[in-house]
């Protein structure tokens, strides 16, 4: 595509270590000369993997995207930090090379499920207007909030001895869910300390790592014109699908309610009868389906 302005659609990205997530929204900007991008689940700087990035009018989809993250997390135990990753002041340092696999084991699983968790004090939640990341390189004493968020599998992946052994698990866990807080956590459970020594998100938002690309391969492809997106509606497949008719589409599109009966979805994907993606319609109880993000 010649024409950047003409991009539309979403593009998997493999984010590099020590970029923001803003950092890749703007490089991205820049490069393929479009204003209009967007990004869906944040990264730490530290943290590399899957970055999805919304162009065009697929940034009013962003809200659609499913929730689900995975990870490949490494915490590395006989740490304490002020950031709980390796970014923070190293707090405290013990020795844990008596730590084993099988100590470790029995406690994993109590990060199963709904777990109440306080995210770390270096983060982007914002308290009385304020990032906490911005309170906390003031120098505040700040109290945080526990949150309840969802994992919904943990798998060892590796385990390395040494006089501060690392355990590499594999994630899988809802939106909201802190993987510094988790190494944090089991670390204190343990009796050692533990922060993040390295993380990769391996899926987000319905994308995963094996189709992503890098901004070295994404600005190569921009430069020749061959950069392709994918679809609108590639990632919301977790939402139903219905097809409307000719006179259908005509009046949803003009935002207009229609009487239509569906499942319990609240949102659905909506199609004209020549299969094009039209946006996102919201059901209404009992029977009307309304516009709620006409693309089309």
């Amino acid at each position: 595509m010649n024409n950047n302005q003409s991009l539309l659609g979403f593009l998997n990205l493999d984010k590099p270590l020590g970029f923001t997530s803003h950092d890749c929204v703007a490089k991205f900007r820049r490069v393929a000369k479009i204003k209009r991008v967007g990004h869906g689940g944040t990264l730490d700087p530290a943290a590399t993997g899957v970055l999805p990035l919304a162009v065009g009018k697929a940034t009013r989809l962003l809200q659609f995207l499913p929730d689900s993250k995975a990870y490949e997390a490494t915490i590395r135990f006989g740490w304490r930090t002020s950031s709980d990753d390796l970014e923070g002041e190293i707090l405290e340092k013990n020795v844990a090379s008596h730590l084993t696999l099988d100590q470790i084991k029995p406690h994993l699983a109590q990060f199963v499920g709904k777990i109440s968790q306080i995210p770390p004090v270096y983060s982007a939640i914002q308290k009385e207007g304020r990032r906490l990341y911005e309170l906390a390189r003031q120098g505040k004493t700040i109290e945080v909030p526990p949150r309840e968020v969802k994992i919904d599998k943990i798998e060892i992946l590796n385990w390395q001895d040494g006089e501060f052994p690392e355990l590499t698990l594999y994630i899988q866990c809802r939106s909201g869910t802190y993987i510094r807080s988790i190494a944090r956590d089991l670390g204190d459970i343990i009796g050692t300390g533990g922060t993040l020594a390295q993380l990769r998100r391996t899926e987000s938002s319905g994308f995963s790592l094996e189709n992503s690309f890098s901004l070295t391969m994404i600005e190569e492809h921009l430069k020749v014109g061959t950069l392709t997106l994918f679809p609108l509606d590639y990632p919301l497949q977790h939402l139903e699908g219905i097809t409307l008719s000719q006179e259908e589409a005509k009046r949803w599109c003009q935002g207009q309610l229609l009487p239509h009966q569906s499942d319990e979805s609240r949102f659905l994907r909506i199609y004209d009868e020549n299969g094009l993606f039209l946006g996102i319609g919201e059901r209404v109880p009992p029977e009307t389906l309304k516009p709620k993000t006409v693309i089309a």
